[in-house]
This record gives structure tokens, C-alpha cells and sequence, in this order.
């Protein structure tokens, strides 16, 4: 994989990063198959998602998001997590990822919990839910903590990355809606690809 730096310029290099919360394992499965056909070297499974240590242990470059104690969070890292994602703070996240030379992102909304993170020691603070605050609120921070890597998620779609990435975002999180929910459910992996790409162009 490389060092942890080496790392955490990957994910910001490759701009967009899927969250994927799909039905089932196997949706999970096909549609990592089909990011990665389309370009994303890395991917984000959450812990809600059926079989999500399974897939860990199985996918190179994956994380995990959703993480919300240190106990789910070991677990993440034992499956071949490289990443570690939490909505909120989790106090000793940070260290234990790195403790075993992998990322933590740490999600905060407001001044005080994207400083918080920021000193636990997050590689990147996830702004979320983007969605309840816009790319203004993300400007907003951005000015007041601009040596801060800020990831919005949740909400962020192809019609406004544009706007977070002007807005001051080292890169994004998006949901499900980077693979096609019809095609994927078709197997019809040309198009899930090409929808996918969309979001790389």
C-alpha cells in the first residue's frame, strides 16, 4: 500500500471517493467490480452494509465507513481495512488507525467538532452531513481552517461537486448515486460503468 502519506495524496488525487450502503453483499460486490472498471482505485463500504467485513477482507484499497467505536473499528482493520470513516467523533480512532499505518476520517459539522477531529488526529475531517450546510458552510470553514482537508459527504451529487470543490473540498464523498440502482440491479455493467465515470470526467 505504501506509507500513510503516500496514501491519504491517493485518495485526495482521485477526487471522488464511492460510499457505497447497498442491499446486499453481492450489490456491494458487483458495483466495486464495476468502479473499479470505471477508475476509482478506492472505495468506502459502511458497517451497515450487509456482509461489509466480508467485502473488506476481500477488496484491495477498500475503508470503512460508518465506524462508531473503537471495537467496530478494530474489527475494520483486521478485515484489511485501509481507511477508517466515522460521521462523528470517536475519541481514539484516529490513533488506533494509525497505529497500524491506516487513515482516519473523521466527520464534524460544526467549527468546534471540525477542530475537534482535526487534534484527535484525523488525515482528513468529513463534513457532514454536507447537505444541511451547502458548499457556503464548507467556505465558511474553509477560510477559517484552511490547512484542514475537508471531505463533504452526504449529498453531494453530480450536479454540485463542482460547487464544493470551488467551495475549498480536498475532495468528496459520494453515495450511492455513483452507481445507476437499475443498472446495477440488472447487471448491466457497461452502463453502471459508464454512469460511474461521470463522476471522474
Amino acid at each position: 500500500m505504501g506509507s500513510r502519506p503516500d496514501f491519504r495524496q491517493r485518495l485526495i488525487a482521485q477526487r471522488v471517493v464511492p460510499v457505497l450502503r447497498l442491499a446486499s453483499a453481492e450489490l456491494t460486490a458487483r458495483a466495486i467490480e464495476c468502479l473499479r472498471e470505471a477508475g476509482f482505485g478506492m472505495v468506502e463500504v459502511t458497517m451497515n452494509t450487509p456482509g461489509a467485513l466480508e467485502i473488506l477482507g476481500s477488496t484491495q484499497n477498500a475503508g470503512a465507513g460508518t465506524v462508531l467505536d473503537l471495537d467496530t473499528a478494530r474489527r475494520c482493520i483486521d478485515a484489511g481495512a485501509q481507511f477508517l470513516v466515522s460521521p462523528c467523533l470517536v475519541p481514539g480512532m484516529a490513533q488506533l488507525a494509525h497505529a497500524a499505518g491506516r487513515l482516519a476520517l473523521i466527520g464534524g459539522f460544526t467549527p468546534g467538532e471540525v477542530l475537534a477531529a482535526h487534534r484527535e488526529g484525523a488525515d482528513l475531517v468529513k463534513l457532514f452531513p454536507a447537505s444541511s450546510g451547502g458548499p457556503r458552510h464548507l467556505r465558511a470553514l474553509h477560510a477559517v481552517f484552511p490547512d484542514i482537508a475537508l471531505c463533504p459527504t452526504g449529498g453531494v451529487s453530480l450536479q454540485n461537486m463542482a460547487e464544493y470543490f470551488a467551495a475549498g473540498a480536498s475532495l468528496v464523498g459520494v453515495g450511492n448515486d455513483i452507481v445507476d440502482p437499475k443498472a446495477l440491479a440488472a447487471n448491466d455493467r457497461a452502463a453502471v460503468v459508464a454512469h460511474a465515470r461521470r463522476f471522474l470526467a
